[in-house]
């Protein structure tokens, strides 16, 4: 009897060992992807860190984000200091594209598959690239600011001065569908960071040009800027935005907007750790993969609202 139980426990025993030998070796086979985003904190890019989460929840995939502070470091010293961690796969948003492109050359060398999120690179090394083809959303725009306007008239265009080309590449688009249809534009260039130069501007163009009838914003955060000036002198004026952030969403549910553009950032994020595994896995990933963009107007605001409040609430 004393034998069979001296068995029975180092069965048990080994039973365990087993166990937890297998569990660590399926947690080390775990894939891991390195997230490194321009920002996290403000609501655009805390919607894609959403996204991010909920990929790497479902697709069981291992995955840390980062994003600079200005205080303690700069996106590319996070990105070396990533690529000494070897991830399986990179997922990343630039801020200079061109200065990242010597440092992404090495994770190719490393056979590390790299994901451009929402900001492409110039780099033909890149696995895919996800996001939005901002040429073609600036034509959206443009063509929605011209249905609430007439031929002939004046529209402003105010983008922001950035290493990418992301605002450049909408406004362009944006230009092209408004004088396809006979309507003028004039404008002005913001610097990254500096909102509180777009009153200002706003201000100086309306005092050049009395005429406007309407301003294409090439983010949300200049948009809210000029919704803000206008409101103030009681102009009526329609103003698009692009980005779909919750409070330009909630514009257009009150009437104060009649409509706008709105890109889909949890979607950047979620579809951005689907194709990461893929890549990982030695699957094929589309080399781009656009992430398309919204018609906002009172009818569909209030669901796109419920749903961006709901996950960033989680």
């Amino acid at each position: 009897m004393k034998k069979k139980w001296k068995i029975l426990i180092v069965s048990a025993f080994f039973f365990c060992g087993l166990l937890g030998y297998l569990y660590k070796a399926f947690a080390a086979e775990k894939p891991t992807v390195a997230v490194v985003l321009k920002d996290t904190k403000s609501e655009y890019w805390a919607i894609i860190v959403a996204g991010v989460e909920k990929g790497l929840k479902n697709f069981g995939v291992k995955g840390n984000i980062y994003a600079p502070d200005q205080h303690k470091n700069d996106q590319l010293s996070i990105l070396r200091r990533v690529l000494k961690e070897k991830p399986d796969a990179l997922i990343f948003s630039p801020i200079d594209p061109a200065a990242s492109v010597p440092v992404l050359k090495e994770f190719k060398k490393n056979h590390i598959p790299v994901l451009l999120v929402d900001t492409s690179v110039n780099w033909s090394g890149q696995t895919s690239f996800i996001g939005t083809d901002n040429r073609s959303l600036g034509e959206k725009a443009g063509e929605l600011l011209s249905s609430m306007l007439q031929p002939g008239d004046k529209v402003a265009l105010i983008g922001r001065d950035s290493p990418d080309n992301v605002s450049k590449d909408r406004i362009q688009g944006a230009k092209g569908a408004l004088h396809t249809v006979g309507i003028e534009t004039t404008g002005g260039i913001v610097q990254v960071n500096d909102d509180a130069k777009v009153i200002p501007m706003i201000a100086q163009l309306l005092k050049d040009h009395p005429d406007l009838k309407g301003v294409f914003a090439s983010d949300d955060r200049i948009a809210l800027q000029v919704i803000k000036y206008i409101k103030q002198k009681g102009l009526t004026m329609p103003v698009v935005g692009a980005d779909g952030i919750i409070q330009m969403l909630k514009y257009q549910e009150d009437g104060t907007l009649k409509g706008s553009v709105a890109q889909n950032p949890y979607d950047m994020g979620y579809i951005s750790v689907q194709n990461a595994l893929k890549a990982i896995k030695g699957q094929r990933v589309e080399k781009k993969i656009n992430s398309d963009v919204d018609i906002i107007t009172e009818d569909n605001a209030k669901s796109k609202i419920d749903f961006l409040e709901g996950i960033l609430k989680k």
